[in-house]
């Protein structure tokens, strides 16, 4: 199982904080990888960063804003001084302050999760390709949803901004592959997570979800580390510009 060993990798994971992130984050570092956790709040990403390195990995705490450029700079650099390197670059941050019909969003709200969402993860890669490339190479996943390939009900705006960052994922990845960058994308579905939380504990969209999943449930974050620990590793040395759906059956039940 060498292909999936991180050993010596030093990785970033933003919105490391709870859910998808922290489980990705405390999976790379048990796979080797050196992680760089990172998210808005100190404290949150200082819990995370305690747990590894008491598991026996190393990790560091470090808060940025995805929609602040400076932040994203001062994340990547932060990580560099302390590493010398970046090899994965995990951007999960994300947020989605609208719940209704799309033209409800108000400007500040469609431009919140815009910049979160799409142009935080286009400034995360901007940062860390020069790197790579002077590495000889690198591995970036944009955590994407299915909602970004299907519209979800109720979320128009971030059902676009997923959208955008599937496409970031396949220009980038054809623009980087001479580069030996690979560039791929995660697109989950309903995950149980405190980001999705006004849909799970709608017991009418619960039930509709799970009886539309061909495996009959919804996810966990730790359904989504397999997929994650793939993408990073060398496993997955000849795949790029991919969006691998993690979301029991949903999207192939969607199209019977």
């Amino acid at each position: 199982m060498d292909v999936f060993n991180l050993e010596g990798k030093v990785a970033i994971v933003t919105g490391a904080s709870k859910g998808i992130g922290e489980v990705i984050a405390r999976g790379f570092a048990k796979a080797g990888a050196k992680v760089a956790v990172s998210s808005r709040k100190q404290e949150s990403v200082d819990r995370v960063a305690q747990g590894i390195q008491e598991a026996g990995g190393e990790a560091l705490a470090l808060q940025a804003h995805m929609g602040v450029p400076d932040q994203v700079a001062a994340l990547v650099s932060q990580t560099l001084g302390r590493w010398g390197r970046v090899d994965i670059a995990v951007n999960n941050a994300g947020t989605n302050p609208h719940f209704g019909p799309l033209l409800t969003a108000d400007e500040g709200q469609l431009e919140k999760i815009l910049d979160v969402n799409l142009k935080g993860t286009f400034r995360l890669c901007k940062q860390v390709v020069p790197l790579m490339e002077d590495q000889g190479g690198g591995k970036i996943i944009n955590i994407t949803s299915v909602a970004g390939i299907r519209p979800g009900p109720g979320m128009g705006a971030y059902s676009i901004s997923k959208a955008g960052v599937i496409m970031l994922t396949k220009v980038l990845a054809g623009e980087l592959g001479s580069s030996n960058i690979q560039v791929n994308a995660i697109a989950p579905g309903l995950i149980k997570t405190k980001f999705s939380q006004v849909l799970w504990e709608n017991e009418d969209l619960l039930k509709h979800q799970v009886g539309v999943t061909p495996l009959g449930r919804i996810g966990i974050p730790e359904d989504v580390l397999g997929a994650a620990l793939f993408l990073a590793s060398s496993a997955s040395d000849w795949v790029t510009g991919t969006v691998l759906v993690v979301d029991g059956g949903s999207m192939v039940a969607a199209g019977l």
